[in-house]
């Protein structure tokens, strides 16, 4: 009971990354290429994780074509959360809201790995939920903006920003729960779907989003991404 407790403790990480978002989209005048520079911050966290602890442990027990089915899958998820993010863009407050929509199945994913990853190391699922924690600030500052810019109310606005952590541990219990007594080829296929997720997103829409964002200059892109990477790679570094 405590060992899940920890695991449901590292699924409130996360959504702390949205509720920051919020924040700052509520209270802070943010100059405009800082969420650029958090998208960026966020690939290089991303690319750590996947790069220092994901594929060592998966590469020497996994078969190759284990590797590329689970990595397929992982696609698959990334893809379907980028098309559904992009089809409730637009006008309107039920628009917004449907953006609201987007960050709940991108936390539900964020749970779901971070309980797969604790169920093979505890080490593991603390690094992906902290590298997931990063990559949803910008997303749950561009939902309350979202929400603010359409006439939403402030106590709206902060009661869905704070509900956001239910997806996130449901999830996360969830996968913790499925793999937490599977034998280790099936555990290693988890977090192989959870490395197709991760590099999709970070190359496909993470980085292409934070070089959208104006008034960025490359030295601060390039600087956060690699603060990202070895920011993470120290937090790696300690839990070994």
């Amino acid at each position: 009971m405590i060992e899940l407790a920890s695991v449901l403790a590292l699924a409130l990480l996360p959504p702390a990354g949205s509720l920051v978002g919020s924040y700052l989209a509520e209270n802070v005048r943010t100059p405009k290429w800082i969420v650029g520079a958090g998208l960026h911050a966020a690939a290089g966290v991303a690319i750590a994780v996947v790069s220092i602890e994901l594929m060592p442990r998966i590469l020497p027990a996994t078969p190759k074509w284990v590797i590329a089915a689970a990595f397929l899958i992982g696609a698959a998820i990334a893809l379907a959360l980028a098309l559904l993010a992009r089809k409730v863009k637009g006008a309107g407050q039920g628009r917004a809201w449907m953006l609201c929509v987007a960050v709940v199945a991108d936390l539900s994913s964020d749970g779901l790995m971070t309980g797969v990853g604790a169920a093979v190391a505890s080490s593991l699922g603390f690094l992906i939920a902290v590298s997931q924690s990063v990559a949803n600030i910008p997303g749950g500052f561009a939902a309350t903006a979202s929400l603010r810019q359409h006439g939403v109310s402030r106590k709206q606005r902060m009661t869905a920003a704070a509900l956001l952590v239910i997806p996130a541990v449901l999830s996360c219990g969830l996968g913790y729960w499925l793999l937490r007594d599977a034998n280790p080829t099936a555990q290693n296929a988890a977090l192989m779907v959870i490395v197709g997720v991760l590099v999709v997103t970070t190359i496909e829409d993470v980085v292409p989003e934070g070089d959208a964002s104006l008034r960025l200059p490359r030295w601060i892109s390039t600087t956060a991404l690699a603060l990202g990477f070895v920011g993470l790679a120290l937090l790696s570094t300690y839990f070994h």
